[in-house]
């Protein structure tokens, strides 16, 4: 009996705390998810207002690539990059000892030539006293005459092909024919080029043009005489130049078409330098004016692997995510195509933490909040009260 009752403080106290250690171990309840309050807008119509501008270069309306006429090594280039040049100046010399000693061997051709065919005009001259003399026949005498037409037919065959070595010679020299920029050097010194491959390259000077790449889904829109604006970069400089030229072809690679612009500068007004980039703006390539609805990007999100926002439900207070295309960029906003109609209130900012149904309240701005109901908002210094009349 003794044992019995010792026994129960024991079992008591066991029991304690194992209730002490299986509350310890329990999860508590999850705190309840707050009501997170969202900024709203309503969908509206507005106008769209961008224009599309393409990013250009500054180019010659004629760039020449010159190489010699004749192959051989690169001595010398007189020129460098960006340098001005003149026309008849030497920009490059090949070695012409070569061709001078072809040049040599063709006037000795003429020379040896020149001896054949005045000794076939002295037996001629003498065969005709004979044959006045009647001591040859004049059989004799022609063949004497077509020997010196032979001779003569050599000595202009001589002549020709000397003139041929000597203008050889004088193709040794690159010289420019138009003045301009030096916009290239394709050879250097100890080189050996052949005939016509490039050396330099010149812009010359004069007109300009504007060269851009525009897109395969644009192109159609684009055409010759077509008003262009243009604006360079680095001083906000404004030209107006029009379309010259539309490739016929994409360029295999970033599969755009190249469009050439001509500039038209006003009196007075200087040419843009070679190679300087501008911003150019074709007339009627925009949308600008067409009605079109329009959301911040932050009211955007990705659901289903697409686009959506989210519309909130006044009804319920609660959001759904809704399904929407979008078109284009417009500043910093994007158009929406699809999706949505114009009433409905969506969500602007904080929509990456939202879910499907969740309850939500709308945030409003104190300030505006209090002038609503017409209590000063906090921290605000009371208005002044009037004071008494006094008598």
């Amino acid at each position: 009996m003794l044992s019995l009752i010792s026994s129960r403080p024991l079992w008591a106290l066991s029991s304690v705390v194992l209730a002490c250690a299986l509350a310890a171990c329990s999860r508590p309840e999850p705190a309840p998810e707050p009501v997170r309050a969202v900024k709203l807008l309503e969908v509206g119509v507005g106008m769209f207002d961008t224009q599309i501008e393409y990013a250009g270069e500054v180019r010659a309306r004629i760039e020449s690539r010159l190489g010699f006429r004749v192959p051989g090594k690169l001595v010398s280039r007189q020129v460098e990059l960006g340098q001005q040049v003149k026309p008849g100046q030497v920009l490059a010399q090949l070695d012409a000892q070569d061709y001078r000693l072809a040049a040599d061997a063709g006037r000795a051709q003429v020379s040896a030539a020149t001896t054949q065919r005045d000794l076939a005009a002295a037996d001629v001259q003498r065969y005709r006293t004979l044959k006045a003399q009647n001591f040859i026949s004049g059989a004799e005498l022609e063949r004497r005459e077509a020997t010196l037409k032979s001779a003569q037919a050599s000595l202009d065959q001589a002549r020709a092909q000397a003139a041929g070595q000597s203008l050889q010679t004088d193709y040794t020299r690159l010289v420019a024919d138009v003045a301009g920029v030096v916009t290239g050097i394709d050879a250097e010194p100890g080189q050996v080029v052949a005939a016509g491959s490039p050396v330099v390259r010149i812009a010359q000077d004069g007109e300009r043009d504007v060269v851009f790449s525009v897109p395969e889904d644009k192109i159609a829109r684009v055409r010759t005489g077509q008003a262009v604006a243009v604006r360079l970069w680095a001083s906000d400089q404004r030209y107006s130049g029009r379309v010259r030229e539309v490739a016929a072809s994409a360029d295999p690679v970033t599969r755009t078409y190249l469009v050439k612009v001509a500039l038209e500068r006003a009196p007075g007004q200087a040419l843009p330098a070679l190679g300087a980039t501008v911003h150019a703006r074709p007339e009627g390539l925009g949308a600008t004016g067409e009605p079109v609805i329009k959301l911040p990007t932050t009211a955007l999100h990705q659901a289903n692997g697409g686009s959506a926002v989210w519309v909130f439900d006044a009804a319920t207070s609660t959001v759904r995510s809704q399904p929407v295309v979008v078109a284009t960029a417009d500043g910093n906003e994007i158009v929406i195509s699809q999706g949505l109609a114009p009433g409905m209130r969506v969500v602007a900012t904080g929509g990456h933490v939202l879910a499907p149904g969740q309850k939500v309240t709308v945030y409003q701005n104190p300030v505006e909040a209090a002038r609503a109901a017409k209590v000063p908002p906090a921290g605000a210094a009371p208005a002044a009260q009037p004071a008494p009349a006094t008598r």
